[in-house]
């Protein structure tokens, strides 16, 4: 008998418990153990320079695969619109004011490898968590975090540092001066007022010195000799650090050590593909974390000579198609590793294009589509709206449209509950696990409000009213456009966050951005009868998230970004700093 009942249940329960075992992966995200997670994160990309974001003339098929085989967002926002800043929350899910990363002052990023300031040490990255839970990490590509602290190999800012086994690439960032043929971008008008003022004081000099040989004036020699000195050390204290900018910016580095310094522009690009291929490859056998941070698309635009004049937009197409072919190489390597449905891919830009970048009549930043405004900007949204793709086959619905605020912010939760992690307790996390909305299982974003800073200044505000399913923003500052009505600050190369170069609004602009997504037409109290009531309801979330901020040390204070020799990356004997350690011959067939 009791072996009948046992047979009996055996029949019923095992078919169950299989049936449960099959649908687990599809139906609970908790029995999804260790995804691999290759993240891909393009630098000042506009949103319009994709072809699945309304782009029709600029080739992007590889992208364009990733949202038809995943989700696309529609409001992916950065927390910052300038590099160092929007890095630093996409690594810690933090604004990044709560880390010191956002400045009170117009160095609004990391400006030198030999400044002292940089993702502290007590932030934890994403990649930390992910180490902890058996992950490989690898960075490939750009940092702009910091490297050193207090002395030239502490590398207390290092990825090594912040959860990454592996690095290779920039510790700082692509600027024009990394190429010999492009002119100086890095301090221009800081530096052709320091060039001038050396000039005048040289000419200061000489002509003492010839009115004294001829008598016309009485001089002391000691104080022409003085006058002299103080000629020369001024040119020195400038010139060694903006005269050699190439050889102490544009670095690459694998791990703590240097491999080019300066770097070789000709070879970046297929390097740093090779590099983030070999990661997969080395790691398939484990679960493994690629960061893949682009160079394309920023200035100088280095591309390879198989991609110049392919497009239709000059040398800026040409970048942007190569950088979608190199997301078609890493693909190619997920998927012959057989490695495509237990990886997770994600693509992003760390905020939008650099309108006003452009040299003569040739222009080299992005496109931003329907969205007002561009990189530097905290509040329009061309500045921070930016493309973000999820491709997970059989875990996420393939070619869906999300059109709800979601953060860069984001990724930092969501890849930490993937890998089994949990995210610190003992700070405010800004980001919200995406993986509920992604798979569908809920209808809406987690935020209700979103807050868009420049620098350390709050210049507006983002309710999503889901009630409603409305997206309300309140703009409190806005850059001055010039010329008037141009939709970019052309005559500094960069709009403001204060002073003259901003406008207060008091009542603040307001927009209904589902209805109003360009920000055309401004809201009033005469022409919204919800105006005072959304206002009254953002001005209190304000209050509310300035009580979670606490003071924190600012990493790019004015003595934390200027360049200091002794902290200085060199691969040789200081200030003897050059090196070539890598075999151009291996990367010919990239």
């Amino acid at each position: 008998m009791i072996w009948q009942l046992t047979s009996h249940w055996s029949a019923v329960v095992t078919p169950l418990i299989f049936g449960l075992l099959l649908q687990a992966p599809f139906t609970q995200p908790s029995t999804i153990t260790q995804p691999n997670f290759v993240l891909l994160l393009a630098d000042d990309l506009g949103i319009g320079d994709i072809g699945c974001y309304g782009n029709d003339t600029i080739r992007t098929p590889n992208i364009d695969r990733l949202a038809k085989e995943g989700v696309k967002l529609t409001q992916h926002i950065a927390a910052a619109p300038l590099c160092t800043p929007s890095r630093a929350a996409f690594l810690t899910g933090r604004y990044p004011l709560r880390s010191g990363m956002d400045a009170i002052n117009d160095y609004r990023v990391i400006f030198w490898n030999a400044g002292s300031g940089g993702l502290p040490p007590n932030e934890t990255t994403f990649a930390k968590i992910l180490q902890h839970q058996g992950y490989s990490t690898g960075l490939i590509g750009k940092w702009h975090q910091g490297v050193n602290c207090e002395s030239r190999n502490d590398h207390c800012h290092h990825p090594l540092k912040h959860g990454f086994d592996y690095f290779y690439g920039m510790p700082f960032t692509l600027i024009s001066d990394c190429e010999p043929t492009e002119t100086p971008e890095m301090d221009r008008a800081f530096r052709r007022k320091l060039w001038l003022s050396t000039q005048v004081i040289g000419l200061l000099t000489l002509t003492a010195v010839l009115g004294r040989l001829t008598g016309l004036i009485s001089v002391h020699w000691k104080a022409l000799t003085c006058l002299a000195g103080f000629s020369l050390l001024f040119f020195i204290s400038w010139f060694s650090s903006y005269g050699f900018v190439r050889y102490w910016n544009c670095i690459m580095m694998r791990n703590h050590g240097i491999t080019e310094q300066p770097m070789v522009t000709d070879r970046t690009t297929s390097l740093i593909l090779r590099e983030s291929i070999s990661f997969i490859e080395r790691n398939k056998h484990k679960p493994f974390l690629l960061f893949l941070s682009f160079l394309h698309s920023h200035t100088p635009l280095l591309t390879t000579e198989k991609f110049l004049g392919r497009s239709r937009h000059g040398l800026y197409g040409d970048n942007v198609e190569e950088m979608d072919w190199m997301v078609g190489q890493v693909l190619d390597a997920v998927d012959k590793e057989g490695l495509k449905d237990t990886t997770l891919v994600y693509f992003a830009s760390d905020h939008g294009g650099w309108l006003e970048r452009q040299e003569g009549e040739r222009q080299l930043g992005g496109w931003n589509g329907i969205y007002k405004g561009g990189k530097a900007m905290g509040g329009w949204e061309g500045g921070i709206r930016v493309p973000g793709i999820f491709r997970w086959p059989g875990v996420l619905p393939a070619g869906t449209v999300i059109d709800e605020p979601t953060s860069l912010m984001d990724i930092y939760p969501t890849v930490v509950h993937l890998a089994g992690g949990t995210v610190p307790q003992d700070r405010v996390i800004d980001g919200r696990d995406l993986l509920p909305l992604l798979r569908g299982a809920v209808a809406h974003s987690e935020h209700e409000f979103l807050f868009h800073y420049c620098g350390v200044h709050l210049h507006a505000v983002r309710w999503h009213q889901k009630d409603r399913g409305a997206v309300w923003k309140a703009h409190y500052v806005t850059p001055i456009f010039s010329p008037p009505g141009a939709g970019a600050c052309y005559d500094r190369g960069f709009c403001p966050c204060f002073g003259e170069g901003v406008t207060h609004h008091e009542p603040p602009l307001l927009f209904e951005l589902s209805q109003d997504p360009s920000e055309a037409k401004p809201l009033s109290a005469d022409t919204e009868p919800l105006f005072d009531t959304v206002i009254r309801k953002i001005g209190r979330a304000i209050e509310e998230h300035r009580r979670t901020l606490t003071p924190v040390p600012e990493q790019l204070s004015v003595s934390n970004v200027v360049w200091k020799p002794w902290l200085q990356p060199c691969c040789g004997t200081f200030p003897f700093c050059w090196c070539d350690k890598e075999d151009d011959n291996k990367y010919v067939g990239l």
